[in-house]
């Protein structure tokens, strides 16, 4: 059962890794500006002062402009940077440089804040592959952000970010999958 669960997965992936590489600089800006637009508002919905949220990799939604969004209006916020144990620590960047990280995707330099830092912070802003009628998220693997969602005693909202096509009636589903408060894509902001 697990390993037909694991091909799905491995195949959906695939698919989905495809059709963002596929998309053009034109789709890829007009789903920039939207999704910041939407990232925005969940934020000041949320009277958020504090955030976590990843830098995006080259074909993944583009999450700079919110970032640089929310940090001049003084927000702070959280960065992951991942671990050998597979879990996440911290840190708010400050020396302003990226480098990659154990999987290749980009993370700040900074002080490392450590796993729990991130208890503090009003809202969760995540990567995803997709994200189902359900609110379940599929990542991309690696099992960072499932790892660290379910060891949160109380966690703030977390949205996961996708394109619009990546939202999906239903990813295959593994025990240690952690569902999402909401999504936002480039045209929408969805509360499960």
């Amino acid at each position: 059962m697990d390993s037909d669960i694991g091909h799905r997965k491995r195949a959906l992936r695939a698919e989905l890794r495809e059709r963002r590489q596929n998309m053009t600089s034109v789709e890829r800006d007009a789903a920039t500006a939207g999704l910041t637009a939407n990232l925005q508002s969940i934020t000041l919905d949320l009277s958020a002062r504090s955030i976590s949220c990843y830098l995006s990799s080259r074909n993944e939604p583009n999450t700079r402009p919110f970032v640089n969004w929310a940090e001049s209006q003084g927000i702070r916020v959280l960065f992951p940077v991942s671990r050998d144990d597979g879990l996440l620590d911290w840190t708010v960047g400050e020396d302003q440089t990226e480098t990659p990280g154990l999987a290749g995707v980009p993370e700040p330099a900074g002080e490392l804040l450590g796993p729990i830092a991130i208890n503090d912070v009003d809202l969760i802003v995540v990567p995803a592959a997709a994200v189902d009628a359900t609110g379940l998220r599929m990542g991309w693997g690696r099992g960072y952000y499932d790892k660290t969602l379910g060891s949160m005693e109380k966690c703030p909202p977390v949205y996961a970010v996708i394109y619009d096509n990546e939202f999906v009636d239903e990813v295959p589903r593994e025990v240690h999958d952690q569902p999402v408060d909401g999504l936002v894509t480039p045209s929408r902001i969805i509360a499960f």
